[in-house]
């Protein structure tokens, strides 16, 4: 064991190709999925949070609930829409790190969706009212919503980012985990821990480690700063 910890940090401290390469791709594959994520998200938090409209709490009920979402379902749900026989196969995305996007995204959804609406919530209602007396109409107090979130929507971001980077069910699922093509960290130490490869799978787990303390510090901090605005 202890020759697969220095064999891990050797591989580290010489950047080996391989490594260097699953961490690119999981990194690429987590940012691209939560800025995705976030694009959609935050604008259906601030719609749930401000916008009265038939089935709003029903649908605040159910983005909380699939904050839970089993992350194999979601790969078996999108490995059935992508395969050759599934709704979505012409456009081939199955076993390529776009599949892997599609699924990380989807799983980080309903949580920056659920937070960043609670966020919306209190500042909405901190703001609403003195906004409404200055004049100001509907899109000009989410403006400044907005903007007034920004801290709070960027721990957010990072709380979405550590769930992404955690994720191995459905990318397995639906990137397959091929060499050199869809092999990320989390996928890569599943498969060389049943091979047998320590100290390559104990390299991934500390810099997948390294990653979630430096995600979960900045949240921390984030929090602290603003006043534990969001609670993730």
């Amino acid at each position: 064991m202890d020759n697969g910890f220095l064999d891990a940090f050797r591989m580290l401290a010489r950047f080996d190709p391989d490594l260097v390469e699953i961490i690119l791709l999981s990194i690429k594959v987590s940012f691209s999925a939560v800025a995705v994520a976030l694009l959609l998200a935050l604008p259906f938090g601030a719609l749930l949070a401000t916008w009265p409209f038939p089935g709003r709490r029903a649908l605040v009920v159910l983005v909380n609930a699939l904050m839970g979402l089993p992350p194999v379902v979601v790969g078996l749900g999108l490995y059935l829409l992508f395969s050759h026989r599934g709704a979505l196969g012409v456009l081939e995305f199955l076993y390529t790190p776009t599949a892997m996007i599609v699924a990380q995204t989807v799983l980080v959804f309903p949580i920056a969706a659920s937070l960043s609406r609670q966020v919306f919530v209190d500042l909405h209602a901190q703001y609403d009212e003195m906004l409404r007396s200055l004049g100001a109409n509907k899109w000009q107090i989410l403006l400044t919503v907005f903007w007034e979130a920004r801290r709070s929507l960027l721990t957010v971001a990072l709380a979405g980012m550590g769930r992404a980077l955690s994720e191995v069910g459905a990318v397995m699922i639906v990137g397959g985990n091929i060499d050199h093509v869809t092999r990320v960290m989390t996928t890569a130490i599943a498969l060389e821990t049943s091979k047998g490869s320590l100290a390559f799978a104990m390299a991934l787990g500390i810099v997948l480690l390294a990653l979630s303390v430096i995600v979960n510090a900045a949240v921390s901090f984030l929090r602290t700063d603003n006043g534990g605005a969001v609670h993730v």
